[in-house]
Formats: C-alpha cells, sequence, structure tokens
C-alpha cells in the first residue's frame, strides 16, 4: 500500500488505491471510521498480511497529513477471511486455469468487489508478490495437485547460501561494493 502511494506520488497514473487484507482488517476498519486501532495479529492462510499494527501507517498518515478526509477518498479497503480467499484460489483455477497465491487472491477479490460497486474503463491491477510455490502447503490441497516450481526458482534452491561478514561501516560497504 505504501508502495503504491510511493509511485502515485512520483507520477504513476493511478486513479483509486484498494487496501485489500484478511481479518486483520486494520487499515480497512480506520479508512471507514477513522480510527486507528492496532491489536495483536490474528493467523491466517494469507500470513504475509497478518499484521496487527502496521509499520507503515505512520507513513501513510505522513503522507496525507494525518487527514481521515483525504485519504478515505483516495483508499478504499476490504477484508476477506480464510473461507473466501481459499474459494477464490479454487475458483480462479477452476475458472482461469491459474494459480493464486494467498495474497494475490485476497488483491484479486478487491479488485473484483471494487470493480462490481465502480465500473470503470481504464486498466486494473492486482499487485503479486510471491509466487503460489512458496505457500504450497496451503495452495495444493485447494487445487488438487502439486505446484510445479519454476526453474528459474529451483536453480536458486539449489545454491549454496553465500553470506559475507562486514561491517556496518557505510565506507567499508562502499568500498566492497566498488570492487565487485
Amino acid at each position: 500500500l505504501t508502495a503504491c502511494l510511493f509511485a502515485q506520488a512520483m507520477g504513476l497514473p493511478i486513479q483509486k488505491i484498494i487496501a485489500a487484507t484478511n481479518d486483520n482488517n486494520i487499515v480497512p476498519e480506520y479508512l471507514e471510521s477513522g480510527i486507528f486501532q492496532a491489536r495483536p495479529s490474528v493467523s491466517t492462510i494469507s500470513n504475509a498480511m497478518d499484521v496487527g499494527d502496521p509499520s507503515n501507517f505512520a507513513r501513510i498518515m505522513d503522507i496525507y497529513a494525518n487527514d481521515w478526509e483525504v485519504i478515505k477518498d483516495d483508499i478504499l479497503g476490504y477484508h476477506y477471511n480464510d473461507e473466501q480467499t481459499a474459494k477464490c484460489i479454487q475458483e480462479v483455477f477452476i475458472n482461469h486455469d491459474y494459480i493464486l497465491c494467498p495474497h494475490t487472491a485476497v488483491g484479486y477479490m478487491a479488485m473484483n468487489e471494487f470493480l462490481s460497486n465502480h465500473p470503470v474503463s481504464s486498466n486494473n491491477i492486482v499487485l503479486s508478490t510471491a509466487h503460489p510455490v512458496k505457500f504450497g502447503e496451503v495452495v495444493e490441497p485447494l487445487i488438487g495437485q502439486a505446484i510445479e516450481i519454476p526453474e528459474r526458482l529451483k536453480s536458486i534452491l539449489v545454491n549454496e547460501k553465500k553470506s559475507i561478514p562486514m561491517s556496518n561501516d557505510f565506507s567499508m560497504f562502499k568500498e566492497w561494493l566498488l570492487n565487485k
């Protein structure tokens, strides 16, 4: 959400931003009420969205100078539970032969709900950040088959992990980068 706001501020022509989430619906509740109520997160199948006190919320407030009226005009919030998310993954797979990860399913449902209430002729984008194979234990039982690991990901999984210990001194880091 915050990255989308940054992109919009840099000139990307975004007409409406949709904040889609799971049962950890802190932002949609704020957009509805104007009251930010942080709370412990609940565990869901879209676990990267399991956030009860979003760290980027302060950045969002700063972008909008803490003006709830402006924020709620720019951003719409939708939230979905695990049952809805699982059903969406299954329906998209059956109807479109496409495998969604749980997080993408949440975004997809939000886009569809928005479009059912706000028909628009412009392009619509659902941002997805993870391959469904990352959530195989959730997705595979829903679609009834194994998810094929893409070749690019396979090559990463077999590579030896490499790490280079270094100081937190920026000049040393810069020197290391320049000598690579």
